[in-house]
């Protein structure tokens, strides 16, 4: 739905795997892809945010920390592996997709809990 997975062209036996394939948000993409270089940086939580996320539920917090070391981590690994930043930095994004999605499920109701009536 992002345009963050590799086209394909295949035939065959033959596989062949190209640049990513942009459909969707172009926004959303961007976004991600631009989130996804702050992850060169060492893992750490700055003092402005810190003041950002202290309202925040804990189970969001720990997800997002564990996401940040994680990424963090990542980056260095496939860096030193000798993979082109801009291809890392993409790996990186699809990733963060997948704690984005986490924090979500974490902060929203599920469909077969009882609503709340107002009134």
């Amino acid at each position: 739905y992002l345009g963050l997975t590799p086209s394909e062209h295949s035939s065959g036996a033959t596989v062949r795997r190209g640049g990513i394939t942009k459909a969707g948000s172009g926004l959303a993409r961007r976004a991600l892809i631009e989130g996804a270089w702050s992850y060169r940086m060492q893992a750490r939580v700055s003092r402005k945010l810190h003041d950002r996320v202290e309202g925040l539920p804990k189970a969001v917090r720990d997800i997002a920390w564990k996401g940040q070391l994680r990424m963090c981590q990542r980056y260095r690994h496939l860096v030193a592996a000798g993979k082109a930043k801009v291809v890392v930095t993409t790996a990186i994004a699809r990733e963060m997709v997948g704690f984005i999605w986490a924090i979500a499920r974490a902060v929203m109701p599920s469909p077969d809990a009882p609503a709340r009536t107002q009134g």
